[in-house]
């Protein structure tokens, strides 16, 4: 009789639909290829087995021509004597051809298209892995008619793949950052109607820049990507970019600003005025000496701190001094009396 498949599942030969799934989930868990790294070759040929057991043993078609001819009468394609698995055919009898699935298709429909051990499995078949690689527009798995979907095994169906996210830059002012804004963005997608067809669709999502927000945040709108059949749509992500600022500069929740001066100012002090970043005028006055490398802190002028309501970083201003290019030996000779040289 060959292969004894309801010992290999360890059902008896009365077992319902029902003992195929509850022996099925238990095996076909424990002899998972990813489960067994150190035994993959014979945990592979053991799972294949087991998947075949099942296929044969939940098809009724395939179950009595084994049950009353074996394996060798099912894979020989020889219907049981007097059975009706014969169709005529012109006064001939057509033979019932056994195809066996696929043992990736049937785990599929138990657990979903993933491995449930983290591996991707190493027994082939489409895709190059053995749970995973569905191209666009494939779905979990296919029915044994070629079909793709899914199908009905008196359980849950299993979750969907999700595709991969999409991310976008979101470029935004430092105006915008430092106040908050609100956007409206227009985004356009392709998602399956009812019919299952790929049309397009466009939505318009808002969103709410918050004050102090940095560079690398991100926004995320679940499943708002590109839909396919059978396939959860990723999630639309916008991740924000600071926009080159005309006057500043952003490090963290500071603010820098470069500002020009003339050797007499540094050397005697200045006053000048900022544009702030809502609109406020600034004015700034410096008695100190500017020397190198100095640098005049401003407190809470700074960016807001997303985190902390009222708190905001510092603005630090940097001077550039621009020395004259000649002196006159009178020139000269005042700078010397002057800094006393």
């Amino acid at each position: 009789m060959g292969v004894d498949y309801y010992s290999v599942l360890k059902v008896p030969r009365t077992a319902t639909v029902d003992d195929l799934k509850r022996a099925y989930r238990k095996l076909a868990m424990r002899w998972h290829p990813d489960k067994n790294p150190n035994s993959k070759k014979e945990a592979e040929a053991k799972f294949k087995q087991i998947s075949e057991a099942y296929d044969v043993l939940s098809d009724p078609q395939k179950r009595q021509i084994y049950d009353q001819e074996g394996e060798e009468g099912l894979k020989g394609g020889m219907p049981p004597p007097g059975s009706s698995h014969g169709f005529a055919n012109g006064g001939a009898a057509q033979s019932f051809r056994f195809n066996p699935r696929n043992a990736e298709d049937i785990f599929a429909e138990f657990f979903g298209s993933a491995s449930p051990f983290g591996g991707i499995g190493g027994m082939g078949g489409r895709g190059g892995g053995m749970y995973g690689g569905f191209g666009s527009g494939d779905s979990m798995f296919r029915t044994t008619d070629g079909s793709q979907g899914f199908r009905s095994f008196g359980d849950a169906p299993p979750p969907q793949r999700k595709a991969p996210a999409v991310s976008n830059k979101l470029l935004c002012s430092l105006e915008e950052l430092y106040k908050g804004s609100t956007r409206k963005m227009k985004i356009s997608r392709s998602v399956p109607d009812a019919s299952g067809r790929i049309v397009p669709a466009e939505e318009i999502l808002t969103i709410d820049i918050k004050p102090g927000w940095k560079k690398g945040t991100k926004i995320t709108f679940a499943e708002k990507g590109n839909g396919q059949l059978g396939v959860t749509p990723g999630d639309l992500v916008f991740v924000i970019e600071d926009k080159p600022h005309m006057t500043y500069k952003r490090d963290g929740n500071d603010l820098i600003v470069s500002k020009k001066i003339s050797l007499v100012e540094a050397l005697t002090g200045c006053s000048f005025s900022l544009l702030a970043l809502d609109g406020r005028t600034l004015s700034v006055s410096i008695s100190d000496v500017i020397t190198p490398g100095y640098e005049k802190v401003i407190p809470k002028e700074g960016m807001p701190v997303a985190k902390e309501s009222g708190r905001k970083g510092n603005l630090r201003i940097k001077f550039d001094v621009v020395f004259p290019t000649r002196l006159s030996s009178e020139q000269k000779s005042g700078v010397k009396k002057l800094l006393g040289a």
